[in-house]
């Protein structure tokens, strides 16, 4: 991704699926009550797997291209 806007988007889009994910890791293993979701595994999977998924969309974002001169 060469273009600053782009890079910013993939940042901005990381972050917030790193923060769903960390939600949902969270309400999968019980350390946030108060949800249907509270103590399901099924979201401690898929919150690892939103999180990955954004903690890879952060680095793109955030990394530097080339100079081609």
């Amino acid at each position: 991704m060469n273009s600053r806007t782009g890079r910013i988007v993939l940042s901005v889009l990381g972050v917030i699926a790193l923060g769903v994910g960390a939600v949902w890791v969270g309400q999968g293993l019980n350390l946030i009550p108060g949800s249907v979701m509270t103590g399901s595994t099924f979201w401690l999977v898929v919150g690892l797997i939103v999180g990955v998924f954004g903690a890879i969309l952060l680095v793109i974002g955030l990394r530097r291209t080339r100079d081609p001169r």
